[in-house]
């Protein structure tokens, strides 16, 4: 479907997220009803706003934007980390709070250098390069707590939440990389080709997030 420029594609990522930002969108005034339906869908047209929502799963959605497929996203600060694309951050959702920290075995003395397991490479890369260790990182695609049990790595990067999945595997929090939430973000030539119905979009998110309709 070939859309003017009035319209907007917003790419939102599949996943625990999804159902915060939709009703993020309800709350500012766009029927989200019909994405909100079990479907195999994964566009979808809403007319009346000029709006299509495309669902996309979180790691592709800084590429879908980047390359201009879609005009916004809404996705996790960890994956624009990790992404490393060159796109225009324009609100923190305030959803999905948790962080992107280190952790090892309960009792390890802390980590000097060594094997790290994690699904974020770069940022893995980044940190410990920062803090001039010597290390290999793993790359894992599941559950990376089972890295140092198995003795795989002797630490991993990862999201954490409330901690319970760490405390369960025996293991412990030790640093805080960064605290993430969901951030919507523009590609740079929509945001300039579109910027009146970008900034429109941003502003009505932006005054439910005032309003504290949407919890953090």
């Amino acid at each position: 479907m070939l859309l003017s420029n009035d319209w907007l594609t917003v790419a939102l990522a599949k996943g625990r997220i999804l159902e915060p930002a939709l009703e993020l969108f309800a709350a500012a005034g766009i029927h989200t009803g019909r994405i909100r339906e079990e479907s195999r869908k994964l566009i979808f047209t809403l007319e009346e706003e000029k709006l299509r929502f495309v669902l996309a799963k979180p790691t592709d959605i800084p590429t879908y934007v980047e390359y201009g497929a879609a005009d916004l996203g809404v996705v996790g600060k960890d994956v624009l980390l990790e992404a490393e694309k060159e796109l225009y951050e324009l609100l923190d959702l305030r959803l999905g709070a948790c962080r992107l920290s280190v952790a090892c075995r309960a009792g390890s003395k802390g980590f000097t250098g060594g094997y790290v397991a994690t699904k974020y490479p770069r940022i893995a890369e980044r940190y410990f390069q920062g803090q001039g260790k010597q290390f290999e990182v793993i790359k894992l695609h599941g559950s990376v707590e089972l890295a140092p049990l198995l003795q795989l790595a002797d630490v991993i990067v990862d999201l954490v939440s409330t901690g319970k999945t760490l405390a369960e595997n025996n293991l412990v929090e030790t640093e805080v990389i960064a605290h993430i939430t969901t951030r919507l973000v523009a590609n740079p030539g929509s945001y300039q080709v579109k910027g009146k119905r970008v900034m429109e979009l941003a502003e009505r998110l932006q005054a439910v997030l005032e309003r504290k309709v949407v919890k953090p």
